[in-house]
Protein backbone atom coordinates (compact mmCIF):
# COMPACT_ATOMS: atom_id res chain seq x y z
CA UNK A 1 0.00 0.00 0.00
CA UNK A 2 1.44 3.12 -0.48
CA UNK A 3 1.88 5.79 1.99
CA UNK A 4 0.20 9.40 2.00
CA UNK A 5 3.17 10.91 1.29
CA UNK A 6 3.94 9.10 -2.12
CA UNK A 7 0.24 9.79 -3.04
CA UNK A 8 0.16 13.43 -2.31
CA UNK A 9 3.39 13.84 -4.37
CA UNK A 10 1.75 11.57 -7.22
CA UNK A 11 -0.97 14.05 -7.41
CA UNK A 12 1.33 17.14 -7.16
CA UNK A 13 3.53 15.87 -10.06
CA UNK A 14 -0.28 15.07 -12.55
CA UNK A 15 -0.67 18.22 -11.53
CA UNK A 16 2.82 19.65 -12.68
CA UNK A 17 2.79 17.54 -16.01
CA UNK A 18 -0.96 18.08 -17.07
CA UNK A 19 -0.09 21.80 -17.01
CA UNK A 20 3.13 21.70 -18.44
CA UNK A 21 1.74 19.41 -21.17
CA UNK A 22 -1.26 21.89 -21.54
CA UNK A 23 0.50 25.27 -21.60
CA UNK A 24 4.66 24.70 -22.49
CA UNK A 25 5.05 21.63 -24.76
CA UNK A 26 5.42 22.86 -27.94
CA UNK A 27 5.91 19.33 -29.72
CA UNK A 28 3.08 19.42 -31.91
CA UNK A 29 2.36 15.60 -31.77
CA UNK A 30 1.40 16.26 -28.28
CA UNK A 31 -2.03 17.10 -28.52
CA UNK A 32 -5.49 16.36 -27.05
CA UNK A 33 -3.81 14.55 -24.00
CA UNK A 34 -5.03 14.55 -20.61
CA UNK A 35 -3.07 12.93 -17.90
CA UNK A 36 -5.26 10.36 -16.02
CA UNK A 37 -3.07 8.85 -13.42
CA UNK A 38 0.31 8.88 -11.95
CA UNK A 39 1.89 6.04 -10.26
CA UNK A 40 4.70 6.76 -8.19
CA UNK A 41 7.14 4.59 -6.74
CA UNK A 42 7.70 3.73 -3.20
CA UNK A 43 11.27 5.36 -3.36
CA UNK A 44 9.87 7.93 -5.77
CA UNK A 45 12.60 7.36 -8.04
CA UNK A 46 10.49 6.98 -11.31
CA UNK A 47 7.32 7.93 -11.91
CA UNK A 48 4.45 5.75 -14.33
CA UNK A 49 2.22 8.66 -16.58
CA UNK A 50 -0.88 7.78 -17.84
CA UNK A 51 -2.30 9.61 -20.51
CA UNK A 52 -5.79 9.37 -22.04
CA UNK A 53 -5.36 10.43 -25.92
CA UNK A 54 -8.44 11.53 -27.96
CA UNK A 55 -8.38 10.59 -31.56
CA UNK A 56 -6.96 7.22 -33.55
CA UNK A 57 -4.66 5.08 -32.94
CA UNK A 58 -1.91 6.64 -35.24
CA UNK A 59 -2.66 9.91 -32.98
CA UNK A 60 -1.74 7.82 -30.00
CA UNK A 61 1.62 6.48 -31.06
CA UNK A 62 2.65 10.17 -32.58
CA UNK A 63 1.70 11.61 -29.19
CA UNK A 64 3.29 9.17 -26.85
CA UNK A 65 6.45 9.03 -29.14
CA UNK A 66 6.16 13.40 -28.37
CA UNK A 67 5.75 12.75 -24.42
CA UNK A 68 8.77 10.41 -24.54
CA UNK A 69 10.91 13.12 -26.20
CA UNK A 70 9.64 15.80 -23.85
CA UNK A 71 10.04 13.85 -21.06
CA UNK A 72 13.41 15.78 -20.00
CA UNK A 73 11.28 18.70 -20.28
CA UNK A 74 8.54 17.79 -18.02
CA UNK A 75 10.85 16.14 -15.01
CA UNK A 76 12.62 19.64 -15.32
CA UNK A 77 9.48 21.52 -14.62
CA UNK A 78 8.43 18.83 -12.03
CA UNK A 79 12.23 19.66 -10.18
CA UNK A 80 11.11 23.45 -10.42
CA UNK A 81 7.64 23.30 -8.83
CA UNK A 82 8.23 20.46 -6.64
CA UNK A 83 10.84 19.99 -3.72
CA UNK A 84 11.91 16.53 -3.24
CA UNK A 85 15.23 15.01 -2.97
CA UNK A 86 15.07 12.97 -6.34
CA UNK A 87 13.19 13.90 -9.54
CA UNK A 88 11.61 10.74 -10.71
CA UNK A 89 12.15 9.36 -14.27
CA UNK A 90 8.77 9.64 -16.38
CA UNK A 91 7.74 7.00 -18.59
CA UNK A 92 4.61 7.32 -20.23
CA UNK A 93 1.79 4.65 -20.72
CA UNK A 94 -1.44 5.16 -22.51
CA UNK A 95 -4.51 4.55 -20.68
CA UNK A 96 -7.68 3.04 -22.63
CA UNK A 97 -10.14 3.62 -19.72
CA UNK A 98 -11.90 6.53 -21.29
CA UNK A 99 -12.06 5.00 -24.85
CA UNK A 100 -12.93 1.14 -23.27
CA UNK A 101 -15.68 3.16 -21.62
CA UNK A 102 -17.33 4.77 -24.34
CA UNK A 103 -17.08 1.57 -25.97
CA UNK A 104 -19.07 -0.04 -23.54
CA UNK A 105 -21.92 2.83 -23.33
CA UNK A 106 -22.17 2.19 -27.18
CA UNK A 107 -22.34 -1.09 -27.51
CA UNK A 108 -24.74 -1.31 -24.41
CA UNK A 109 -27.02 1.58 -26.50
CA UNK A 110 -27.18 -1.06 -28.84
CA UNK A 111 -28.20 -4.30 -26.88
CA UNK A 112 -30.44 -2.46 -24.39
CA UNK A 113 -34.10 -1.84 -25.57
CA UNK A 114 -34.90 1.94 -25.21
CA UNK A 115 -37.74 2.95 -23.05
CA UNK A 116 -41.17 3.41 -24.86
CA UNK A 117 -42.67 7.22 -25.38
CA UNK A 118 -45.13 7.92 -22.35
CA UNK A 119 -48.21 8.82 -23.66
CA UNK A 120 -49.42 12.26 -22.57
CA UNK A 121 -51.27 12.19 -19.14
CA UNK A 122 -55.26 12.79 -20.17
CA UNK A 123 -57.29 15.14 -17.42
CA UNK A 124 -60.62 15.57 -16.63
CA UNK A 125 -62.69 18.29 -18.62
CA UNK A 126 -62.84 20.54 -15.70
CA UNK A 127 -59.17 20.28 -14.89
CA UNK A 128 -57.74 20.98 -18.56
CA UNK A 129 -60.09 24.39 -18.63
CA UNK A 130 -59.01 25.59 -15.56
CA UNK A 131 -55.60 25.11 -16.47
CA UNK A 132 -56.29 26.80 -19.89
CA UNK A 133 -57.65 29.88 -18.37
CA UNK A 134 -54.56 30.07 -16.08
CA UNK A 135 -52.23 29.70 -19.13
CA UNK A 136 -54.14 32.14 -21.10
CA UNK A 137 -54.34 34.86 -18.07
CA UNK A 138 -49.93 34.83 -17.63
CA UNK A 139 -49.76 35.48 -21.06
CA UNK A 140 -52.11 38.40 -20.76
CA UNK A 141 -49.94 39.92 -17.61
CA UNK A 142 -46.83 39.24 -19.32
CA UNK A 143 -48.26 41.26 -22.35
CA UNK A 144 -48.92 43.88 -19.98
CA UNK A 145 -45.78 43.93 -18.55
CA UNK A 146 -44.12 43.89 -21.64
CA UNK A 147 -45.48 46.16 -23.87
CA UNK A 148 -47.02 49.82 -24.02
CA UNK A 149 -50.47 50.18 -22.09
CA UNK A 150 -53.46 49.93 -24.32
CA UNK A 151 -56.16 52.03 -25.04
CA UNK A 152 -59.65 50.56 -25.51
CA UNK A 153 -61.77 52.39 -27.86
CA UNK A 154 -65.69 52.06 -26.95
Amino acid sequence: MSSRRVLKAAEAIREVVSMAILTEVRDPRVKNVTVTLVELSGDMKTAKIHVSVMGDAKQEKLSLLGLQNSAGFLQSRIADRIETRYTPRLSFELDKGVKNSLEVARILAEVLPKPPASPPVEMEDGEAEEEEMLDATTLDEEDDETSEPRMEHG
